[in-house]
């Protein structure tokens, strides 16, 4: 802009000159106007090039795949728009990329839990299908070991069910209903599965709640939810102990709690217990480590909270919260 100014003050010099009947002069004016015309169109011409070539640069930059450049200084012009649309093009394609490749890896990571799951209970069925073909075995054995092989895909029909569900959690794939639901119908339903696992331990399975108290859930998931905690503490409660399964409501948020007073859970175990796979000290041998991971997600996902307060030989508490509507 300068440079235009400072021109058409040239040329008006020029011409006040010429007027005046200083013509040498005007002629020698004339003649650096030309000459600075000629400059500033190289001058022009070379920074355009430059331009297009650092934006040639910046695209191979990112062929090769290096890391992202930072956004020059803004500047003006044809040029320095179509770079900045690049720029932005550019990304919103590097973050559609990272999101793929997380995906990728997730997905990566998930086939290889589910395999190493099933691997055991595949190994199991194959020993056992060949003992079937095994010549001379008694129809008392063979009965036996049938049964075996039943309760081993059982298990695999369980445990793929269970990670399939878990990768539809984290995924985002799963689409819970909201339906409101009578509290007490919900956490009997929950417990419904175990009453007769309670009664054989010889514990006391109860549970309280309002019969006017409503819950805005996914009937069916929030159970599973529950169901799994409820399972995790009649598992570690010795016979003759207690496990109590209660609900209130206030203006933000209903609370479920589940309630038992059995082994407790080491202070090392606590924070973990809601990972993946994560095992405990005191984890059954068959036990998987995926219902309490899959509760929580599913809390999580109703806009709900979940914790735990347990130690060694005081038994433990869990308690879900599922916030209102209006709670942010």
């Amino acid at each position: 802009m300068e440079l235009v100014v400072q021109l058409v003050i040239m040329i008006f010099a020029a011409a006040a000159c010429a007027a005046s009947g200083n013509l040498q002069t005007a002629c020698v004016l004339l003649a650096v106007c030309i000459v600075f015309l000629f400059l500033a169109a190289a001058y022009f011409r070379y920074r355009r090039e430059r331009e297009l070539k650092e934006i040639i640069l910046y695209l191979m930059h990112l062929q090769d795949g290096l890391r992202l450049p930072e956004l020059k200084r803004c500047k003006e012009g044809q040029l320095a728009v179509l770079e900045s649309e690049i720029y932005k093009l550019v990304v919103l394609i590097s973050r559609q990329s990272d999101r793929a490749r997380k995906e990728k890896e997730y997905l990566a990571e998930m086939l290889s839990d589910i395999s190493h799951q099933i691997k055991t209970p595949l190994s199991s069925i194959t020993i056992m299908t060949e003992l079937l073909r095994s010549e001379g075995i008694s129809e008392e054995k063979r009965e036996e070991i049938t049964g075996k092989i039943d309760s081993q895909v059982r298990r695999i029909t369980w445990l793929v069910r269970n990670l399939l569900t878990l990768s539809q959690l984290d995924a985002d794939m799963l689409k819970l209903k909201r339906e409101e639901v009578p509290v007490r119908r919900l956490l009997e339903e929950a417990c419904q599965p175990f009453a007769i696992m309670a009664e054989l331990k010889g514990i006391s399975l109860a549970v309280s709640a309002p019969e006017d108290l409503h819950l805005v859930c996914d009937e069916r998931w929030t159970a599973e939810a529950v169901s799994n905690i409820v399972k995790n503490c009649i598992e570690h409660t010795p016979a003759g102990g207690e496990v109590w399964i209660g609900a209130g409501q206030n203006n933000f948020a209903t609370t479920i709690t589940v309630r038992d007073n059995g082994s407790g859970i080491p202070a090392e175990d606590l924070p973990h217990i809601f990972e993946r796979f994560y095992k405990g000290t005191g984890a059954k041998k068959d036990s998987v480590g995926i219902g309490l991971a899959m509760s929580r997600q599913i809390i999580l996902r109703q806009n709900g909270t979940i914790h735990v307060e347990s130690g060694e030989r005081k038994g433990s508490c869990f308690r879900i919260k599922l916030y209102s509507d209006v709670v942010v």
